[in-house]
């Protein structure tokens, strides 16, 4: 399983929301660089950055701090917020991103998004894919920074992009995010039975190294950790030791 580091960013510092909460926000370094950097020494692969900035604005405004993360980790930088046309994803493939996560549009602008996975390459393109458990245990999407029923299912919008060739959905029980609660392995797990071939992100919740091996042991591709790793629940001791007993 991949391990994903995460990195929130805020008017140019290093910081991680309670629950997507722009008004609870942790701010852990003004230089974001140096954080990734530090990831870079748990010899990962991954980097997941979110402009917070450009999720609420649509502008660029981190352009600078992700350029510079991405030339001196060497790490695949996979970028969401604010990416809600073609040029700006084709922007930031050609200039140092891995991968581009796509959020709302994934859900409102399915043709679009679709047109994106062909042409750009369903590598390249991650689809964001934020859920709140509705009482009958069903996933329903949430948009526009979780502020919004989408009132579609998980697997319905998984399903209009079946025959496009997606490979990377990133989901997050929002509950979860940032919480410290644990994961919704549950979901992860109902993902993959339902979409065996996918490369599934979980995100959310993450506390400790044994949720990890949890995810890990229930066959989930790969993780998303920001706060855990920040705070230092995960020390690098844990992470080179999971890494080797993979």
């Amino acid at each position: 399983m991949r391990l994903i580091p995460a990195i929130d960013l805020k008017g140019g510092k290093c910081v991680r929301l309670f629950k997507g909460d722009f008004d609870r926000t942790t701010e852990y370094s003004n230089d974001p660089v140096a954080v990734g950097r530090r990831f870079s020494g748990l010899d990962v692969q991954d980097l997941h950055i979110v402009d917070l900035d450009g999720a609420r604005s649509g502008e660029q405004h981190n352009r600078t701090i992700v350029r510079a993360i991405a030339a001196e980790t060497g790490l695949h930088i996979q970028l969401g917020g604010g990416i809600r046309d073609r040029s700006t994803v084709a922007d930031w493939l050609g200039n140092g991103v891995a991968r581009v996560v796509i959020g709302s549009m994934a859900i409102t602008e399915v043709p679009t998004v679709r047109e994106w996975l062909h042409e750009f390459g369903a590598d390249r393109i991650v689809l964001a894919l934020d859920v709140n458990i509705a009482k009958d245990g069903t996933p329903m999407l949430t948009t526009h920074g979780w502020t919004r029923e989408a009132g579609v299912s998980l697997w319905e919008c998984i399903d209009s992009y079946s025959d496009a060739g997606v490979e990377h959905v990133l989901c997050t029980d929002v509950s979860r995010d940032g919480a410290m609660a644990g994961p919704n392995i549950e979901l992860y797990v109902e993902t993959l039975r339902r979409y065996p071939d996918l490369q599934l992100q979980a995100s959310g919740g993450v506390r400790n190294i044994d949720d990890l091996q949890q995810l890990r042991s229930r066959g989930i591709p790969a993780a998303i950790s920001g706060r855990a790793l920040l705070d230092g629940a995960i020390t690098t001791t844990e992470v080179a030791s999971f890494r080797r007993s993979a």
